[in-house]
């Protein structure tokens, strides 16, 4: 009898399950099943959506206009929302005949890549990257090169590791920042210098966006002072934007990810390349989540700012007492709200009677033996590596580091 793989098409089949959401669905079985086990696997804010957008979509219910099909671009008064954000924090004017609503940043992820490549062509894709990217590239039948940058160096990639990597198939640069999965947040003059290195190779970019608005400060400063701001690769070098697509979306700023609102944005051509194919694929995001997408674009920031200055405050928890941890090294993240310890201090060595070689055997052990459940770093790439994301509570946040401590004393 053939086995199962082989009854699908060769590109589904190649395609590997998202490490993070697998790592979280066991979690949640075994927290199910009556296991105290705490979480830090789920890139995926711990708050509620803030009142005054779930108000405006349940207002929206009762609009029988919403019940129907509306463009498969988006509702444009979101698109012109999205444009008037784009401006904002990304420095570039846009029409609204420029922006795709997509549902979630996965798809604008995917259609933008699918958008632009052709069987063999290759994306250059630094390191540590969040898990469905190479997917998404494969997908879309390119071919992922990867750029590794480690903890020496703050997990960013230099112009000289792109060039290296560089070859006549390259035809794009994916660029995030900041990053996930280690919060990692290239300067202004590291994006210039990225995107002119781009800009003279004729490459296209595909930049995702969706932490821009979560930066932080040192933790010398104040919790909640602001930090960095994450530069767009297209404000840093505007000569760029005819070579760029914008990802982004409501999910991680305003603690939306079940909402599933994204976009995209970018050149005519490609939009509207794009826009056919999700005319084809699924047509509309629910009407209901582009109108919250709306209130939550033009209305109060006050709830962004609180849920920021919360991640700011666990992030320096956090970061303080993995270094605790005899062998892990936890550089401090500037965006997102994810911590990317190195634990090759931990591999090798016996521990309750286990010597674990990879991070994934250390994410095995560390959840059988504390009850806590963390993403190894063969998820994002080389081995040596935990991904922890401190979008939950402050209590539960402290106790699963206060197990690890317990479980590598």
């Amino acid at each position: 009898m053939a086995n199962q793989v082989s009854r699908l098409s060769k590109r589904i089949g190649a395609i590997a399950e998202s490490a993070t959401l697998k790592v979280d669905g066991k979690a949640k079985a075994l927290q199910a099943a009556g296991r105290p086990v705490i979480s830090y696997a789920a890139g995926e804010p711990d708050f509620a959506t803030p009142d005054h957008i779930v108000e405006a979509a349940a207002s929206a219910t009762h609009d029988p206009k919403n019940h129907r099909y509306t463009p498969a671009v988006g509702l444009p008064e979101l698109r012109e929302a999205i444009a008037v954000k784009t401006l904002r924090d990304s420095g570039l004017e846009v029409g609204i005949n420029q922006i795709i609503v997509t549902n979630g940043g996965k798809q604008a992820v995917y259609q933008s890549f699918a958008a632009l490549l052709d069987d063999g062509d290759e994306v250059i894709l630094p390191a540590p990257y969040w898990t469905t990217y190479p997917e998404a590239i494969k997908l879309a039948g390119g071919v992922p090169v990867e750029v590794f940058a480690g903890s020496d160096q703050g997990y960013l990639v230099t112009v000289e590791q792109l060039e290296a990597a560089r070859t006549p198939r390259t035809k794009v640069l994916l660029f995030v920042s900041p990053s996930n999965p280690t919060g990692a947040v290239y300067s202004a003059e590291e994006t210039r210098l990225i995107g002119q290195w781009a800009l003279e190779n004729g490459l296209w970019v595909i930049s995702d966006e969706i932490y821009q608005n979560l930066t932080y400060a040192g933790v010398t400063e104040p919790v909640g002072t602001a930090g960095q701001r994450a530069v767009s690769i297209v404000e840093a070098v505007p000569e760029l934007a005819d070579r760029t697509i914008l990802v982004n979306g409501v999910a991680k700023t305003y603690a939306m990810t079940g909402w599933r609102v994204g976009w995209m944005v970018g050149p005519l051509d490609v939009i509207k390349g794009a826009a056919n194919l999700q005319s084809h694929l699924s047509s509309n995001v629910a009407n209901v989540s582009q109108r919250a997408a709306i209130t939550a674009l033009t209305g109060s920031q006050d709830s962004v700012e609180e849920m920021r200055v919360a991640f700011d405050r666990r992030r320096r928890l956090i970061v303080e007492e993995l270094n605790k941890i005899d062998g892990v090294i936890c550089p401090v993240p500037e965006g997102a709200f994810y911590v990317y310890p190195d634990v090759t201090g931990l591999l090798g060595r016996s521990w309750h009677g286990v010597t674990p070689t990879t991070s994934l055997e250390l994410a095995d052990l560390i959840l059988e033996q504390a009850d806590v459940a963390v993403v190894p770093g063969e998820a994002f790439g080389p081995s040596g590596y935990l991904r922890l994301s401190y979008a939950l509570g402050d209590a539960p946040l402290l106790e699963g580091i206060q197990r690890l401590q317990r479980l590598f004393a």
